[in-house]
């Protein structure tokens, strides 16, 4: 017999669970259990992040029947770490427990194609686009946008992978050859100043709310700093709140969504991606937020009242990634010289160039005066003597 999901609110110690094992895994659980629950993770090994801290984990695929038989024994409501999980396993398990987001939700976003079809329905601003899904919607993206444009994979992409820019016409089919020729989003290039996103937290009832709006610097397509609140201006600020509340709001989106943002010259603002989970850009808020963006995630999986979105200080988050052990183990010590540094690592046991180990941040007067402390912090840090 199938058992439905449980009505009202989860109160402490329920048994909860985050589908996925990486660092945003970790840090919810970690704020899931401050708060007295009981909190698990589903992933595929015993020693990721998340189940280092985990109570409980259940290990195994995503998309497998006899795994989320045992997930939904151990968890009364589920919410996921990333967007590439099984739609329709989040739709089987929706029938016997609490999910949120919703298995639709994550059906929008986990592709591209259905992305930016549902901005476009909506009226949201973003970069003009055109499907490729064959050699001839491939030339008539190319006719459409001109180059340079990018070529983006619907599905799988992230922090610059799956993504090829073409600078002219006669590169387009190579390109789409080095991609393997999946189904792509072409985008028209947008000469932006600024890169900036918003976190949302959205509970069942509907009630939403917008940590303030932060700006984004990535090398190599990897984020490497945010600092919050960005320095852009009132009008565009609250834009950019009202903006990403929308699309919470029309994806029906119940717990953190993160919309990011180009910024024009002109002061324009155009969605670049939804990310419908926290975002790494959020991490500030875990000593910067009177409720972080973790926080937010447990109590709208519970059906919790939202916490406070505002910031308690201007604050700074600057990733560590692999390449910081490439002189050696960091000098911890060294990067704490700064008694306002507050160091988060993921518990990740092999560092690689690009891959996300860690992260430091920073709260001062000011967002820039928290950036330059962070980053002198990271940089004492890599220092061989």
């Amino acid at each position: 017999m199938t058992v439905g999901p449980r009505k009202g609110a989860l109160h402490p110690p329920a048994s909860i669970a985050v589908v996925g094992g990486g660092q945003l895994g970790r840090m919810f659980i970690q704020a899931a259990q401050a708060m007295g629950f009981r909190a698990g993770a589903l992933t595929l090994t015993p020693e990721t992040p998340a189940a280092q801290v985990a109570d409980w984990t259940v290990q195994g695929p995503s998309d497998d029947l006899a795994t989320l038989r045992a997930l939904a024994e151990r968890a009364e409501a589920v919410t996921v770490e990333f967007e590439n999980v099984s739609a329709a396993a989040l739709r089987w398990l929706a029938k016997r427990r609490i999910v949120r987001p919703g298995w639709r939700t994550l059906w929008t976003c986990q592709n591209r194609l259905r992305e930016k079809t549902f901005l476009a329905r909506h009226d949201v601003p973003h970069a003009p686009w055109r499907p490729v899904r064959s050699a001839d919607e491939l030339a008539a993206a190319v006719r459409a946008l001109g180059t340079p444009m990018v070529l983006k994979t619907s599905s799988s992409g992230y922090d610059g992978r799956g993504q090829v820019r073409v600078d002219a016409e006669a590169d387009a089919a190579d390109a789409w050859a080095i991609l393997g020729r999946p189904p792509c989003v072409a985008e028209g290039w947008v000469e932006f100043v600024a890169e900036a996103s918003v976190v949302v937290a959205r509970g069942g009832d509907g009630r939403a709310s917008a940590f303030p709006i932060a700006l984004n610097h990535h090398e190599r397509h990897i984020l490497d700093s945010s600092t919050a609140p960005a320095a852009v201006g009132p009008i565009v600020a609250q834009e950019a709140r009202e903006t990403a509340l929308g699309v919470a709001q029309a994806l029906d989106a119940v717990g953190v969504l993160c919309v990011e943002f180009f910024i024009t010259a002109d002061g324009r603002l155009l969605v670049n991606e939804i990310a419908p989970r926290p975002h790494n850009s959020g991490h500030l808020t875990i000593e910067a937020g009177l409720s972080s963006q973790f926080d937010q995630q447990v109590r709208a999986l519970c059906g919790l009242p939202l916490g406070s979105c505002d910031l308690v200080r201007p604050a700074a988050m600057v990733n560590l990634l692999g390449d910081v052990w490439a002189g050696g183990e960091p000098r911890w010590g060294r990067a704490l010289e700064d008694p306002g540094v507050k160091l988060h690592l993921y518990g990740k046991h092999t560092p690689k160039p690009g891959r996300k180990m860690g992260h430091l941040t920073v709260l001062d007067e000011t967002p820039d005066g928290a950036l330059t402390r962070a980053r002198e912090a990271r940089r004492r840090l890599m220092e061989k003597n």
